[in-house]
């Protein structure tokens, strides 16, 4: 009986978890074909949250699109860290923006390719937008909306870290309320970011009756995979909000980024669902209710609702709009919990 040896790495990539399932049960990331679009050498910080779920997003996307991708990307930490000229870690078509016009160019990119192609001069090539909360939420909320309107054949993936952290760890319209930043200073009578301020971007695409909306964190990578996936299969303006906790600017220990992202679906701070065409369409559930205290303890953002006096009303608040999210969203597993 003679042995053929089997050559794992013969793509030159490594592959991670899940390699003893069936084929067609296996994440991408355990995939030895997959393209390793995000490569090492990058930049970012140590338990980066947006690192981890930008490569598991791209590589979804370059899965489900057979290679044929082009990525714009926003200015932002994600650009920073992967592209200090002239260097790169992206093994993709990749195209730097403006802080605020991602939506717009890659726009513009895909009508290019729909003009090339009905003139035979090229195939199906998807396009991927994808930024910060800063350059989403805030400075390109314009040309979103914009995008929106058209349904322009264009996913947008939001990588949100709750504020501008390549620039100083300044408020973005995605800070959470009491949270500190560099802008939002824990002073006066409501330390912190104000209440009633900002906005939750997945509700307002949800708004515009797009093709298709969700929302991911990085605790839960399969499934984070799976809506990229299915957003893939679909044509229109599509859009997926990724949470990626911040250790830098969030104050937390750099192996905690899962544990955080964790805690902020099982709290309800964060409501992971997915909608079409305006139409909620299914929540992942939250198997253990968590107070929400859980989650903001482990933070330096939120260290002055736990001095000598600790904030009582603020925390009660801040459950109080969690509490609100799991009603809403109807994101409690009554038979888990």
């Amino acid at each position: 009986m003679s042995f053929q040896p089997v050559h794992f790495y013969q793509t030159g990539t490594f592959t991670v978890g899940n390699r003893l399932l069936e084929a067609s049960e296996r994440s991408v990331q355990a995939n030895i074909q997959r393209t390793n679009s995000l490569n090492s050498g990058h930049r970012a910080c140590q338990g980066c949250g947006e690192a981890l779920g930008a490569r598991y997003a791209i590589d979804a996307a370059m899965n489900a699109a057979r290679g044929r991708l082009i990525a714009a990307n926003a200015t932002g930490c994600l650009e920073v860290f992967s592209t200090p000229y002239p260097e790169t870690s992206w093994q993709i078509p990749w195209i730097h923006s403006l802080f605020g016009n991602t939506a717009a160019v890659a726009t513009g990119i895909a009508a290019a390719i729909k003009v090339k192609r009905n003139k035979g001069q090229m195939g199906d090539v998807r396009v991927v937008a994808q930024g910060g909360d800063g350059g989403t939420t805030d400075i390109g909320f314009g040309c979103l909306s914009g995008m929106f309107e058209r349904n322009d054949d264009v996913l947008y993936i939001c990588y949100d870290n709750g504020g501008y952290m390549n620039t100083g760890v300044q408020r973005s319209s995605a800070t959470p309320p009491a949270a500190r930043t560099a802008t939002t200073m824990p002073v006066g009578p409501e330390p912190g970011n104000q209440f009633g301020q900002g906005k939750f971007l997945p509700a307002i695409a949800m708004a515009h009756e797009i093709p298709y909306v969700a929302t991911a964190t990085v605790a839960d990578l399969r499934d984070l995979e799976y809506k990229v996936t299915k957003a893939m299969g679909m044509r229109g303006a599509r859009y997926i909000h990724i949470l990626v906790p911040c250790p830098l600017g969030w104050g937390a220990a750099s192996e905690d980024t899962i544990l955080l992202a964790r805690l902020a679906k099982e709290t309800g701070i964060f409501p992971v669902f997915e909608a079409e065409n305006g139409e909620l369409t299914g929540t992942l559930k939250i198997r253990r209710k968590q107070p929400v205290e859980e989650y903001l303890k482990r933070q330096k953002r939120y260290a002055h609702l736990f001095g000598k006096k600790p904030a009582v009303a603020t925390i009660a608040r801040l459950q109080a709009a969690a509490d609100k999210n799991i009603r809403k969203y109807g994101l409690l597993d009554q038979e888990a919990n």
